[in-house]
């Protein structure tokens, strides 16, 4: 039998040892190219959730603030207006010509008027000052239920520049008032009530917009 060559066992090895390599480093590469695709994926798929929340949560408060305009311009059914109302500041009681009053001449000290709830009335000249800054006023007699009255009083404290007293003279049990403006109800339940609120606070009828509701005088 001949003899194997040295050098040639060697070279047959240092090639079997250069495969082994080249295989190696495209398994590895093979395996880098799946993760950079997957990771790719991923993030496409993460930015299209993104940008599909981005859109929707825009319509969605694009279609909030239209909502919200056009229940300021939608008119309410039942509102009595006033206008050309006198807007001095008196230190004399006030003879309004309406009840609850809703503008006119009035004291130059408001009730406050930021999510208020009072449990006795207040004066009437504090309160047209308050209607003046663009709160709505609610009012309500003792024909009024207790369940109205503590639904409304919900309601006034979710709501900023609102405030709420008794006021027994009235002829309806639930009236709600603005500046040159009102509406009464006989019950809390009433859908106007927050249609008035959505028009009125801080509404257009406003006389002095943006004016404090907070650092005024509490009875």
């Amino acid at each position: 039998m001949g003899k194997s060559n040295p050098k040639t066992k060697s070279k047959s090895n240092a090639r079997t040892k250069s495969d082994a390599r080249r295989a190696r480093v495209e398994e590895i590469r093979r395996a880098e190219q799946t993760r950079e695709r997957r990771s790719r994926l991923l993030t496409l798929g993460a930015v299209t959730v993104i940008l599909g929340g981005l859109v929707t949560g825009g319509w969605y408060l694009v279609a909030a603030a239209q909502d919200k305009e056009e229940a300021k311009a939608a008119p309410v059914k039942g509102v009595k207006s006033w206008s050309k109302l006198t807007q001095n500041h008196v230190t004399t009681p006030v003879d309004y010509p309406m009840s609850p009053p809703v503008g006119g001449d009035h004291n130059q000290a408001w009730v406050n008027c930021d999510k208020q709830v009072y449990t006795k009335a207040v004066p009437n000249e504090n309160a047209v000052h308050a209607l003046e800054h663009g709160a709505v006023w609610i009012t309500y007699s003792d024909k009024a239920s207790k369940a109205d009255v503590s639904e409304l009083t919900d309601k006034v404290k979710r709501t900023t520049y609102t405030f709420m007293s008794p006021y027994e003279d009235q002829s309806s049990p639930i009236v709600l008032s603005a500046w040159g403006n009102q509406l009464k109800l006989d019950s809390a339940s009433d859908a106007r009530v927050q249609k008035f609120l959505d028009k009125y606070v801080q509404g257009e009828q406003t006389p002095e917009p943006g004016a404090a509701c907070t650092g005024g005088m509490t009875p």
